[in-house]
């Protein structure tokens, strides 16, 4: 391969970020060096195994890569804006909505979610941690690298740029012969292995570690959706972990799994892409309406309303959300047969999530409403979602989906289901549980400022690609004629993007702003929550819980407040945790050799990276791991330096 070829050139674009990505390494370098911090950076992150650092370091990660496609999109909107500008030409418009929807779903929202489950599951059902802790490291490694290979596409080869769904045969080596799909196929890959590692880990984390008398229909509403996440997600990975890798066969050995001649068929990749694909947009909502189930219902100061329903309506949507992908593709050539039953299951899954929206609607019933910065992104969740799955409901209709297909209305239904129903939920979560992290709030003032910033701009923004995609705007448009009538709409969600970049901006300056100057509190219930990981101290030692808690009822932690629970009482005993270990950290950076060598079709490098990680396997498997102890004299001492006292 020729060096021009390697790394990409010729935009100022290209040329800044390769700048800025060396000057922060740079600046990361010097600054750990300067203070002295990589023994720590080792010790106490890179081979952690604890939850509660892993569920840190996914949130992170989350928000790092909100910034990344957040430029993507705002990348987007300066086109649309003003095409005649010429801001970003066909090609570079098709690699950023590209790289923009993987990044959003993949590696903003996955993560996000998945690091509040790591943070909050334990904790909600009274365990030390997860159930493996270190495939747990293993889980967020292989999610990290891979979400750096895939952004690395952006400098050294071209992204990919079929779309986000890279249908065949627009991902081909004919249509799409540089290696941005590579990119996609293995580093979707990687990441995707982790993912799935994550829901095994969970499920079973959930079902044999739940403290005593805690049944499953005692257990928080995150907690159960989680569970049920944690299901869609064993069963849904592995299709895309099979779609990738035919992927992998038709662009680097010559398959033939997907063409248009030899036997392959194209339509095999989106239905297998969907199969996948529509299950995953349950798998950040599903646990996004638990983190405002937990919300509404402390800030209403009321039990959840109508428990029961609630469990029985996730389960559900669980099951449904398997029966609807072909819905992506009515106008692809389906008979009405097909197009109709599917058109009837895609109905039918707005049915129990309609029964949440009355589920959260009866709890703030008379309830004493609190207007704190995660109920205001909760309550604001209620219409914006309501108006997103409205315009699902006309979009599952077959016949009138060939009016909307493809155009800026279903490009505005998606957003408007999946920015109030995931990120906002993240936020309000973030927010939420952000004491049992760190000890302190994130600042009430700033928070509802931020709150009110997003929230209209999110509207100013998408609201506009209703009526466009009713006017004709087809979706991956980068140009248009003025004659078309669309300049005016498309300026008015431009400048709405630019109010969300500089909402996501104050959030981040929310964060900064606490850390320093924020008042601390270790000692009590922030929120005067209900559910039981506000029984432990904020900041959260290592163990937990000093003692393991017995639960009696639903509401146990709010009984226990009230003294009609008891909650501790056995003595104190020793505590065993799992010990830190650099194995995971190792394997994610083998796979991310390994990964980037397949990308370019370098088989030594290749071949040396999957024996590194058989290796690495190896050593894990004869490896005996004992962990260590925490006496009962140290963890006194813990609990009184978190309760204020003097040890």
């Amino acid at each position: 391969m020729k060096w021009d070829e390697f790394f990409v050139t010729g935009e100022p674009m290209i040329y800044g970020a390769m700048a800025s990505i060396v000057l922060v390494s740079v600046a990361i370098v010097v600054g750990l060096t300067y203070f002295k911090k990589w023994g720590y950076l080792w010790r106490e992150w890179l081979t952690t195994v604890d939850h509660k650092r892993i569920g840190i370091m996914y949130i992170i990660a989350a928000l790092l890569m909100l910034f990344r496609g957040g430029m993507d999109g705002l990348l987007m909107r300066g086109q649309l804006a003003r095409p005649e500008n010429g801001l970003l030409d066909a090609q570079h418009y098709n690699e950023i909505f590209t790289t923009h929807g993987v990044i959003m779903i993949l590696f903003m929202a996955m993560p996000f979610i998945i690091g509040l489950m790591n943070v909050v599951v334990p904790l909600q059902i009274g365990a030390r941690d997860v159930a493996f802790p270190r495939l747990n490291a293993v889980s967020f490694w292989l999610f990290f690298f891979g979400a750096m290979l895939f952004n690395i596409s952006f400098v050294i080869g071209g992204s990919p740029d079929a779309g986000w769904t890279a249908y065949f045969p627009l991902a081909s080596n004919e249509f799409s012969p540089t290696v941005g799909i590579n990119y996609y196929a293995i580093a979707l890959q990687i990441a995707g292995i982790g993912t799935l590692m994550t829901g095994i880990n969970f499920i079973v984390t959930i079902i044999k570690m739940r403290a005593p008398g805690m049944s499953l229909m005692k257990m928080p509403m995150f907690t159960w959706s989680v569970l049920i996440t944690c299901v869609i997600i064993t069963f849904a990975f592995p299709v895309l972990t099979i779609a990738l890798a035919l992927m992998t066969v038709d662009r680097l050995f010559g398959g033939q799994f997907f063409t248009m001649a030899n036997g392959g068929m194209d339509m095999l990749w989106a239905n297998l892409f969907w199969v996948w694909g529509h299950p995953e947009v349950y798998i950040v909502i599903l646990p996004a309406f638990g983190i405002y189930s937990e919300i509404i219902s402390t800030f209403s100061k009321k039990n959840l309303y109508g428990y029961t329903s609630m469990v029985v309506s996730m389960v559900a949507i669980s099951a449904l959300s398997f029966l609807v992908w072909a819905h992506h593709f009515y106008t692809m050539g389906h008979g009405a047969m097909v197009n109709g039953i599917f058109s009837i299951t895609t109905m039918a899954i707005a049915v129990p999530t309609g029964v949440k929206i009355f589920n959260w609607l009866f709890t703030l019933r008379k309830g004493k409403i609190q207007f704190t910065t995660p109920m205001m992104y909760s309550l604001a969740f209620i219409p914006i979602f309501t108006v997103g799955g409205v315009t699902g409901v006309m979009l599952a209709m077959a016949s009138a989906d060939y009016q909307y297909h493809n155009t800026m209305f279903l490009v505005a239904h998606f957003h408007y289901v999946l920015i109030p129903g995931t990120v906002f939920a993240v936020i309000a979560g973030m927010y939420y549980w952000f004491p049992k992290l760190f000890g302190f709030r994130l600042n009430e003032r700033q928070g509802k400022l931020t709150f009110w910033v997003i929230a209209i701009s999110f509207n100013v923004t998408f609201l506009p690609l209703f009526f466009l995609g009713l006017k004709g705007m087809t979706r991956r448009m980068y140009t248009y004629s003025a004659e078309t009538g669309f300049g005016p709409l498309n300026l008015i969600a431009s400048i709405g993007a630019v109010g969300l970049a500089i909402g996501f901006g104050l959030l981040v300056y929310n964060i900064y702003w606490s850390f320093r100057y924020a008042p601390r509190d270790t000692t009590g219930d922030p929120w005067d929550a209900r559910t039981l990981e506000w029984a432990t101290h904020s900041p959260i030692p290592d163990y937990n819980f000093a003692i393991t808690p017995k639960v009696q009822s639903l509401d146990c932690f709010w009984n226990m407040k009230k003294g009609k629970e008891k909650l501790f009482e056995d003595e104190l005993e020793e505590i065993h945790m799992p010990s830190n270990s650099g194995q995971p950290f190792i394997l994610g950076v083998i796979f991310f050799f390994l990964g980037f060598a397949l990308v370019f079709s370098w088989w030594v490098p290749a071949i040396i990276g999957g024996l590194g990680v058989l290796v690495m396997l190896g050593i894990r498997t004869f490896e005996r791991d004992h962990g260590y102890h925490i006496p009962v004299s140290e963890i006194k001492k813990t609990e009184q330096r978190l309760r204020g006292e003097t040890v």
